[in-house]
């Protein structure tokens, strides 16, 4: 790829909430794929992640999607764990504080990340640091010159610290450290460039560039990605709200899961997390906006490239077949009404709620019956919470799509 290409497909999916900054961005970026050219080194990425929790879904695998792409181009990845910065939690993207974890547990979910994350980066490629190997050696006469590059309200005006300001919820000032620990990251990794999600705006754009510039180093470039939106295609994937779609699953349950989301989300699953260069993605909108492409099969198409990016093209392949065997072969209605389930509602509940069945005890004999189904399988638990979104199928004849 050439230069102009090359930062076409690097800020694919970037999300700034200011075009004026995103326009910034993209020319430094210009700038420094020149300058690295020149000099025949490759940019220096990374991406800092906190092992708060052990198994990741499609929405964390953005970031290692673009860190993948920078890898293909020749560039140097760091995947770096914030096992230090863990231990005060990022407070960007929550509205209240986050439990503090011990070592131990970050330690025990530390260990499953790489495993995971693996499954998009070439391990080969790829170098794993963690970040108390600096953080941890900070004494009181290091961080009181960094933390006089900024100012308290440039705290309390972010828009967590803020609610939490108005409401009167107390803010503690260890969570005013993170974004300073995170500065020192990209300083110590000599970074070129840092990816993160639009929570991260502050503590990358804002803090890691200034603390960078203090120190005397040139600051590293902000590729800030779009949040990608769960299977209710709304809100951002969180396995709590019970919108995402696990990565440590089956082919079968992934395409699926994909297959389940609305229409309108096609466009931003392809940019986020699909292998498809800009060229291909902007096709494949058209299409969809020109109706030369179908909802459904460019939808197959979107679930058969996202599932065989993590099983392959043959897992993929049955995965399909599968589907079409389980739905497009049952003559399923052109329109199914949908169903508002809420996190962690019992099958029976829905049935019961959606009018499917007139009482639970006639919705236990069907489902002792083997007469409901999610997405074709069986479901055998009266009183277990609905898995996950899809179609439910209650005899052979009433059919509910099921979104949370």
């Amino acid at each position: 790829m050439n230069i102009d290409e090359q930062v076409a497909l690097l800020m694919q999916g970037t999300e700034y909430g200011d075009e004026a900054l995103k326009q910034a961005m993209a020319a430094e970026l210009r700038e420094r794929l020149i300058e690295a050219q020149q000099e025949g080194r490759p940019l220096r990425v990374y991406c800092g992640y906190d092992p708060r929790k052990a198994d990741l879904h499609l929405g964390h695998t953005v970031t290692m999607r673009k860190l993948r792409q920078f890898q293909d181009l020749g560039h140097e990845v760091t995947f770096l764990i914030g096992n230090f910065t863990s231990l005060i939690g990022d407070p960007s993207d929550k509205d209240k504080l986050r439990p503090r974890l011990t070592p131990e547990e970050i330690e025990e979910n530390a260990r499953t990340y790489a495993e995971q994350a693996f499954r998009i980066l070439d391990p080969t490629k790829t170098k794993i640091r963690y970040n108390a190997e600096w953080l941890s050696k900070l004494c009181l006469a290091d961080m009181i010159p960094l933390a006089a590059n900024f100012t308290l309200q440039q705290f309390l005006t972010r828009e967590n610290f803020r609610l939490r300001w108005e409401r009167g919820d107390p803010i503690y000032l260890h969570e005013t450290f993170y974004a300073i620990m995170q500065g020192y990251d990209a300083y110590m990794l000599k970074a070129d460039v840092q990816v993160g999600g639009t929570d991260q705006l502050f503590n990358i754009v804002t803090a890691a560039r200034k603390i960078m510039t203090f120190l005397g180093a040139k600051p590293n470039i902000a590729i800030i990605m779009g949040i990608l939106p769960g299977t209710d295609g709304v809100v951002k994937m969180s396995k709590s709200l019970g919108n995402h779609i696990p990565i440590n699953t089956t082919a079968e349950d992934m395409y699926g899961k994909v297959m389940s989301i609305p229409d309108f989300v096609m466009p931003t699953y392809a940019k986020l997390v699909t292998r498809w260069l800009p060229d291909e993605v902007a096709a494949f909108e058209k299409a969809l906006a020109d109706g030369t492409l179908h909802p459904r099969d460019a939808k197959m198409k979107l679930a058969f490239e996202i599932t065989a990016n993590f099983y392959g093209e043959e897992a993929a392949q049955r995965a399909q077949e599968a589907f079409v065997r389980l739905f497009q072969k049952r003559d399923l209605p052109e329109e199914i009404p949908e169903f508002h389930a809420e996190a962690g509602q019992s099958v029976l509940d829905v049935l019961v709620n959606a009018q499917l069945v007139k009482s639970k005890s006639e919705g236990r004999r069907l489902i002792e019956q083997k007469g409901v189904r999610l997405d074709g399988q069986v479901l055998t638990e009266p009183n277990a919470p609905i898995p996950h979104p899809g179609v439910l199928q209650v005899g052979k004849r009433q059919f509910l799509k099921v979104v949370f």
